[in-house]
């Protein structure tokens, strides 16, 4: 056990460190050769970099990356070493709960070894490595202490100059480590954890993003995986595209990445086994590789129609658009909720059923008519739950427009909450769900006011022929979606 001890502290780099990349256009071009898009981050990494240059420290604040699976925070990490000339070291925190392995055990226990810090540095061989915290927001905590308070130390630029393993019981200083952490769910990261940290978002993909993304990564990679020469597969284009569009579904490109990998190993069988030369996949051959197709676009109704309103919604995989259908029928004034709606929508429903009873003289709607009717308010598809605070002016206008009878304009979606005067709150998630509102072949989308820096953000890719309208009061999103309102 001593022998052990003596030769973990004579293995830990002390003082030997790496010399770090000063260039900052070779990092540049190191992050957009691994990586397509992702603009925010790398400039971020890239004003880091020259901070460090100028003040030759490593006292920066750690980064977060935050955003759905598949969407490349883990690799960018990876590209972030290799552009700095850091080592990498990636310690995946999911699942663990035992505060010893990030702190150490004590020497006095058999078995004792350092944490998984201490570990990290030793197998870097140098004290200025890139360190990775992944899946920071899936930590547990058991009956043997609270790993997300031990990192707390850790992560403290404050105090991790002299960070205390158990079991190494030397001060060590992680000062000069590049720390990056990676979350799916912000939610989740422990509140004291989150104040140490700067988080960056990481949106979904955009189609076009997506393309570009298998055309100059993901098709190489997999060549290469499978044994194939370009000469001996081509994927055309609009393959990629119907690819993209009917056999994914998700804010990254894990699956996409899965599809293409199939199509290269059903290529290798067919070269193998009929001794085929070349092989074309296109958009009209691409079922024989991946079978019937998985998904199509939840296009726009065709006709403009009464009591049916196309909202968006945001989801773990990306934006999506949401039809909302109310019917009216005789009653004693029962509203009805159905499609696994969520404690928010519903109280959604009934913000938006109290203020269309307050409105709806204006439209010559008889007073007793809510006493003698029930409302019923459905969200297909029946087998899917649903939940979020952006669903108010589109239930409002549903309701409406069932009540009164005027149909609603099949070309405008909109997303927005209401309070019970009629104003329209801001929402999150917009780009998802522009974008998800152009894939529908939506013409005109309504936003509330307030989510005006958020519009401006958007790339023109996104918002080129699409109409936003900026709504501030529900009395706007009647004006724009209703029918015989624009007729007046």
């Amino acid at each position: 056990m001593e022998r052990g001890y003596i030769e973990t502290l004579l293995e830990m780099p002390w003082d030997k460190m790496s010399e770090d990349n000063r260039d900052l256009d070779a990092a540049a071009q190191v992050l957009d050769e691994d990586h397509y898009g992702m603009k925010k981050i790398k400039e971020r990494i890239l004003e880091s970099l020259a901070v460090r240059n100028i003040t030759s420290k490593g006292d920066a604040p750690i980064l977060c990356l935050v955003g759905p699976p598949g969407t490349g925070k883990t690799s960018i990490a990876r590209s972030v070493a290799k552009a700095l000339n850091k080592k990498y070291v990636r310690i995946c925190l999911g699942g663990v709960r035992d505060e010893a392995e990030i702190r150490g055990h004590r020497k006095t226990y058999v078995g004792a070894m350092p944490g998984r810090i201490a570990t990290g540095l030793k197998q870097a061989g140098t004290n200025n490595p890139l360190m990775l915290f992944d899946e920071i927001d899936k930590l547990g905590r058991g009956v043997h202490g609270d790993p997300s308070s031990a990192l707390l130390e850790v992560m403290d630029s404050e105090q991790n100059y002299k960070f205390r393993d158990n079991y190494i019981e030397v001060p060590i200083d992680l000062s000069k480590v590049l720390f990056i952490a990676t979350a799916n769910d912000i939610n989740t990261i422990p509140g004291p954890l989150l104040d140490r940290m700067e988080i960056i978002p990481i949106e979904g993909y955009t189609e076009n993003e997506k393309f570009h993304i298998a055309k100059e990564h993901l098709i190489a990679k997999e060549y290469a995986k499978n044994g194939l020469k370009k000469s001996q597969l081509n994927i055309t284009d609009e393959a990629i595209k119907t690819v993209i569009q009917n056999y994914t579904r998700e804010a990254g490109v894990r699956q996409l990445e899965r599809e293409i990998s199939e199509i290269c190993r059903k290529a290798a069988r067919n070269i193998v086994q009929k001794e085929k030369k070349h092989l074309k996949v296109t958009s009209k051959n691409i079922e024989k590789y991946l079978g019937r197709k998985k998904y199509e676009a939840d296009m726009a109704n065709e006709k403009d129609d009464i009591g049916i309103v196309r909202g968006l919604a945001w989801t773990a995989v990306g934006g999506t658009t949401l039809q909302i259908e109310v019917n009216t029928m005789p009653g004693k004034g029962v509203l009805k909720l159905t499609g696994q709606l969520g404690d928010v929508m519903k109280e959604s429903a009934h913000i938006a059923l109290s203020f269309v009873r307050s409105i709806v003289a204006d439209y010559g709607v008889d007073k007793k008519f809510f006493e003698e009717n029930d409302i019923h308010i459905h969200v297909p598809e029946g087998a899917v739950p649903k939940d979020g605070p952006s669903a108010g002016i589109t239930m409002a206008t549903a309701i409406l427009s069932a009540v009164a009878k005027i149909p609603v304009k099949c070309s405008v979606a909109m997303t927005g909450e209401i309070n019970l005067r009629g104003n329209v709150m801001p929402i999150g998630g917009l780009k998802e769900k522009l974008l998800a509102a152009k894939n529908a072949g939506i013409k005109m989308v309504l936003v509330p006011k307030k989510n005006k820096p958020d519009v401006e953000e958007i790339s023109k890719e996104i918002t080129d022929g699409l109409e936003i309208v900026l709504v501030e009061k529900m009395e706007q999103v009647l004006e724009n979606a209703l029918v015989e309102q624009e007729q007046k």
